[in-house]
């Protein structure tokens, strides 16, 4: 379980990070594209979910760099990782802070950041991670 304070940690340790706020909700940003954004679900996502619970809990989306890269993550079946309809033909993936670990978050935002920074900003970033 990580908490919303816990992600805004998470993501503002990744270089150049800027946390706004869109519609009400918080948004982190990296040279001016948004990786990560709270996103509860509207009625009509509520509406699609039929007769199935909806995840409960805080949930977030997060940018992948392509559509290919999301369906990888999501047949990795990490725990807490999800898409739905309003998403489809979007490179990104939602996550319930409820029942995401930690670690798998921190991947996924890495990953989001990367699929939005700049290159040499990414690159610079990559060459970090190599070295620690």
């Amino acid at each position: 379980m990580v908490s919303l304070e816990e992600l805004a940690r998470l993501a503002s340790d990744l270089p150049d990070v800027t946390e706004g706020e869109r519609w009400g909700n918080r948004t982190w940003d990296v040279a001016g594209k948004t990786f990560a954004w709270e996103r509860p679900f509207s009625k009509a996502d509520i509406k699609r979910f039929g007769d199935q619970t909806p995840p409960d809990g805080p949930i977030v989306a997060v940018r992948v760099e392509d559509l290919d890269e999301k369906e990888a993550v999501l047949a990795a079946d990490t725990r807490g990782v999800f898409t739905i309809q309003h998403f489809n033909g979007y490179p990104a993936v939602l996550i319930q802070l409820r029942t995401v670990t930690k670690r798998a978050l921190r991947e996924l935002l890495a990953d989001g950041w990367l699929a939005c920074a700049p290159p040499a900003l990414a690159e610079q970033y990559l060459k970090g991670r190599r070295k620690g």
